[in-house]
């Protein structure tokens, strides 16, 4: 059974957006997006939330038509129109783009999902991250520090009722300063090891 991945851009202070919602203070250079390719090469699926669904359709179908677009961008629109989408939503008629809609519990449908697909699965997210995160069921935190500290917005981590352990398994600096910090929920890595 492969890895509930959840990776996102976090500003140093933990928030993944501003209270506005804007992104525009994450650096993205070509550097950083072709690491974000080669980790969509390695992930089977993927899941949504609406608000999150709703933004990455916006654009990446039809970046072919943004003449500022270069090749890492345009390489990812083909990876993300190709990736498997499963869109968490009570509010969405319909989805495009390999995509489709779940609706109901989110422990069961990832259950589902985890029968269909091999491989590792990627939550893209806050809002539906925090589901996963309070079930105990997120195996990987990957979080990409920008050099930026926003003062308030969303934070990349939930409210929890108690500590969440990790442990550190891998870290990577960009020469744009952001630092990638990879980590394990240490207490379903030891389940899985006992299994």
């Amino acid at each position: 059974m492969g890895k509930l991945i959840y990776m996102l851009n976090v500003s140093l202070d933990g928030f993944v957006e501003t209270p506005d919602r804007s992104l525009d203070w994450a650096l993205i250079d070509e550097e950083l997006h072709s690491w974000f390719n080669d980790q969509t090469r390695g992930i089977a699926a993927s899941l949504y939330g609406t608000r999150m669904y709703e933004l990455m359709s916006d654009y990446w179908p039809n970046v072919e038509s943004d003449p500022s677009a270069g090749p890492v961008e345009l390489e990812f629109g083909r990876l993300w129109r190709q990736m498997p989408k499963i869109v968490f939503s009570n509010s969405l008629a319909k989805v495009d783009w390999n995509s489709r809609i779940v609706r109901g519990d989110v422990a069961a449908e990832l259950a589902k999902v985890r029968q269909e697909f091999d491989g590792d699965i990627d939550v893209s997210g806050p809002t539906l991250a925090a589901s996963f995160i309070r079930a105990g069921l997120v195996d990987e935190f990957g979080i990409l520090v920008h050099p930026v500290s926003l003062g308030s917005g969303t934070p990349y981590f939930p409210q929890l009722d108690q500590p969440l352990k990790l442990r550190l398994e891998e870290t990577k600096r960009f020469d744009s300063g952001v630092l990638y910090l990879r980590y394990v929920n240490a207490q379903v890595a030891t389940v899985r090891a006992q299994a």
